[in-house]
C-alpha cells in the first residue's frame, strides 16, 4: 500500500475526527472510506455520461425515438403486470 499526505484545516481534521469517533472507525479509516465513496460516484457518474452518450449517438445515427409518453404508458401497463406491446421508434421530426 502506497503512502499519501494530506494537508487538513484543523477545522477540517477536528470534525472528520469528531465523525469517525461517532461512526467508530479511526480519522485514517474513515478518510479512506469517504475516498473510496467519492471514487466511486465519480466512476458511476462517467458511466452514466458514456451510456447516454452512446443513447445520443444512436438517436442522432437513426433519427428514431419514442415518444415519452407513449414508453412512460408501455412502462405502467409492464408495473401493472400486464403484458404490452414495446412501442416502436418513430423518425424524429425536422
Amino acid at each position: 500500500m502506497s503512502t499519501t499526505t494530506i494537508r487538513l484545516p484543523e477545522e477540517l481534521k477536528a470534525r472528520v475526527a469528531a465523525a469517525a469517533k461517532r461512526v467508530g472507525t479511526t480519522a485514517h479509516g474513515f478518510i479512506l472510506e469517504a475516498i473510496a465513496e467519492k471514487a466511486a460516484l465519480e466512476e458511476s457518474r462517467a458511466d452514466f455520461d458514456a451510456v447516454a452518450e452512446d443513447r445520443y449517438a444512436r438517436i442522432a445515427a437513426s433519427r428514431k425515438t419514442i415518444p415519452w409518453q407513449e414508453m412512460r404508458s408501455y412502462l405502467e401497463e409492464r408495473l401493472a403486470g400486464k403484458a404490452a406491446k414495446p412501442p416502436a421508434a418513430r423518425k424524429l421530426a425536422r
